[in-house]
Formats: structure tokens, sequence, C-alpha cells
């Protein structure tokens, strides 16, 4: 274990509550905390026994003002999250009295923790490597059960363990055509030849595979889906935001033009988590204030990794609706024809002959109908209709993602060159360079900067 100061945060979130935790860890964690707290069995702190709660109050310890009154609880390293020491103080959860604690606890000796310092220490201490500690706060931004499913995997290890069985493959491998360089004249010794080379390496680059193909699926999990509503104003795009949020987030009137401006939702559609934007309707107009909201939503459309495109089942296809279809060509859409609880005008035919391969739904928001076969079609355009087994590592992480493409090519690199007859100590440079990759995954190969880096986007007290 390293050798840290003590640190000391609130780790619940600011505002009124049932209850409030102000988290120390380090070496002097303990004693800060006995200097403040007042048990009602008046034991020491330091007497007590590890994993135990106890009642009382923090008093400030010079003008034995009682401040709180708390559970405390104590936990001893290395047996903790961090492998020190770690306080934790369960206060009210009201702002001023969870602050006036955690004031005193810095006024003894701790220091206020920075974003993600106690999750970095776990790191740094061992109890768990970078993926975990990633998966850490992937767990706490989880919008979806099966976004969260999916953290909880990653903490408990389950990418590790595919990393280091990959990369302990590959040093057997480095470690034979080492054996084979140094000592050619061992018969003994298994001969290192390229076909050898070739079924070793490949068999790493078909497991890197198999995770880069659940990085489509993973990432709209971790992240979700950007998903833009657009259309010609009044044909129910506030009214579709409204349905799938099952809120009254958007105003919606019989006004083109009401929706001024680009609004935000997280939704949850069959386990999928999508970030759903509501455009301002996209057309001309001499409305400064509308007209910025319309440039809005061309710029978001640009980004968006689904469309829903919506239409008005009872007016006839128009010119702007063809040029909709025209901005998201390539894109993956969803064509709404919403009212269908009005008469129809519109040519379904006609519909589908721009829509192309991209799936059309019929709706009636009024009424509430077709959403469920709406999400249906949104489910099956990303998970073929569902979502694969718990058992299945997802890779969702943008930085995993990207090291393990790197990974990719190092090891076509060194495939490439077996095929090709390059010597293998040359081949050797390949596979080293794919074996480093692997390891900045999970942190046994990372730079100080990019630990700090990764950990400054976590939640101050986590």
């Amino acid at each position: 274990m390293l050798d840290f100061d003590t640190i000391a945060a609130i780790s619940t979130p600011m505002g009124e509550g049932a209850i409030a935790i102000v988290r120390l860890s380090g070496e002097e964690a303990i004693t800060i905390a006995d200097r403040i707290f007042k048990s009602v069995s008046n034991k020491r702190l330091t007497d007590v026994a590890s994993h135990t709660i106890h009642y009382g109050h923090i008093v400030d310890p010079k003008t034995e003002q009682v401040v709180e009154e708390v559970m405390l609880s104590i936990m001893k390293g290395p047996k903790t999250f961090t492998r020190e020491d770690i306080i934790e103080i369960n206060c009210h959860g009201g702002i001023v009295s969870v602050n006036r604690v955690l004031q005193l606890v810095i006024a003894n000796g701790a220091r206020l923790a920075e974003p993600g310092e106690f999750t970095k220490r776990a790191f740094l201490n061992g109890r768990v490597d970078l993926s975990q500690a990633e998966a850490v706060m992937d767990l706490i931004r989880a919008k979806t059960d099966k976004a969260m499913n999916m953290a909880i995997g990653q903490m408990e290890g389950r990418l590790s363990k595919l990393v280091r069985h990959l990369r302990q493959e590959i040093l057997e491998t480095l470690a034979h055509v080492e054996v084979n360089i140094d000592y050619p004249e061992y018969d003994d010794v298994e001969e290192m030849t390229h076909q050898v080379l070739i079924e070793k390496a490949s068999n790493v680059r078909q497991e890197i595979d198999k995770l880069l193909q659940t990085s489509h699926q993973g990432k709209i999990l971790r992240e979700g889906l950007a998903t833009v509503i657009i259309g010609r104003p009044n044909v129910g795009k506030s009214s579709l935001l409204n349905s799938l949020v099952q809120d009254a987030k958007a105003i919606v009137t019989d006004i083109p033009g009401t929706t001024r401006d680009v609004i935000e939702e997280y939704v949850n559609v069959r386990g999928v988590p999508l970030r759903l934007v509501d455009t301002a309707g996209i057309r001309e107009t001499e409305d400064i204030v509308e007209r910025i909201g319309v440039e809005r939503s061309r710029q978001y459309l640009k980004e968006a990794d689904l469309i829903l495109l919506v239409l008005n089942f009872n007016e006839e296809l128009t010119d702007e609706d063809k040029k909709l279809f025209e901005a998201v060509k390539g894109m993956d859409v969803i064509v709404i024809v919403n009212k269908t609880d009005l008469e129809q005008k519109i040519n379904l035919e006609e519909v589908q002959q721009f829509a192309g391969d991209h799936p059309v739904v019929t709706t009636s928001l009024l009424q509430e109908q077709g959403i469920d076969q709406l999400e249906e079609a949104i489910a099956a355009l990303f998970f073929g209709g569902t979502i694969e087994s718990q058992d299945l590592t997802y890779l969702s992480n943008t930085r995993h993602i990207a090291l393990l493409t790197q990974a990719r090519g190092a090891i076509d690199e060194a495939i490439t060159g077996i095929e090709s007859g390059v010597p293998i100590d040359i081949v050797q440079i390949d596979l080293t360079r794919t074996w480093e990759l692997l390891g900045e995954i999970i942190g046994d190969a990372v730079h100080e900067s990019l630990i700090d880096q990764l950990f400054s986007q976590f939640c101050l007290g986590k």
C-alpha cells in the first residue's frame, strides 16, 4: 500500500435528504475522526473493531460545541475500498449540517479530496485495475438496467480477466521466441516455426475481434444513442418526446414553430438508453429566434446516431419532407407517420419509397397508439430486437475500444510479417506492442498524466 495523506469529501449528492455521508480515507482517518467524535459508549475509535458502526456526536474540540448527531462507520485497511483506513460519518442530509462536519474534519488534519481520488487510491493500491476503476463511474452514470449490469460485470473484472488471459498468451509466445533466439541448440524446446506463430497470433486476434464486435452495442449501452427528432413544424415532434419520456417536457400546441430551441432528455427504450433531442421544426423562417433553433437542429442532425423523422398522416408529402429525407440519407432513420387519428392524406407507398430500407411506423400520439411498435423498431435496428446475454463481455469505453483497435492493428502487422517470412525477432516487436497496448487497458502500462485525467472526470467523493 502506498503512503498517502488523509483525504475527505462529501460522498452523497448535495441538497436536502435523510442522510449525508462524509468519507475519510488515509493513515490518519481514524485519529482525525477520534478527535471530533464522542461516542455514547465513551469508546475511543482507536480501540473499536473494524467494520462496526457507532452512535454519537460530532463535537468541535476547541469549543466543545455539538455540531451533529451521527452514526459513524469505521473500516480498517486493507479490507476497504481504498485499502486504507476509512471513516464514514452518516449525518443529517442538510447542506449546512454536512458542510459543518466536512469543515471540522478538514480543520483537524484531513485534506479535501480531488474528484475521483478515492477510486484512484483503490487503483494505485492494487484494489482494482484501471478498467474496473472506470467501471465505477459507468455504474454511477448508468441510465438503464442493461447499462448497470454491464458496469457491474466490468467492476467484477470480466474484461480484466479476458485482457490478462490474452497478455499471458502473448507473453508465453514471446518467451518461446526468446528461447529459440537465445538457445537454438536446445532440441527439447518447442520450435517456434512461422506456422506456430501464426496460430498463436491468430488466436489472440480472434479474441480481440470478439471484443470489438461488442463495442457498438456496448458504447450505446454506456453512452446512450444520440437520437434526434426532426420534421416540419406541427407534425408531432414534441408529442413524441413527451410520449417516450412519459412526461410533458415539451410544450405542445397547434401553432407551428412552438419549439424554438433544442430540448434534451434521457429515455429507456427496451433497455436501450436514448439521449433524446427534440429539435425546432426545420424550415425556412424569418423569425430570428426560431431561425437560431433551426440552425441548432441542423447541427444536432450531423452528430446523431439515430434519426426519428416525423411526418403528418393528415397532409400530403411536401417538398420540405423530401428535403429532410435527402438530409438524412446514409444515416440510421426510423420514419414515423403521426396523426393516424385524422383523415389520411399522405401516400404511404410514396413514404416507403423515400424511406427505402428504413422502418416506417404509424402512430397516433394523441391516442397513444404505435409507441410499442416504435420501441420495437428502435431495439431491432441496433440490437436485432434483443440485447445479448449478460454472459457476454461488452466493450463500451471509448479508451478501451481505441486501445483494442490499435492492438488489433499491431497483431495484424505481426501476422503479415510472419506470412511474408520476416525474421522472428522482428515479428517479436509487433507482438510486444500488442502486449503493451492490452496492458494500458487495465493500467499495467499507463502514464501518470493519463491516470490523473481519467480520475478527474469522476464525481467528488468517489
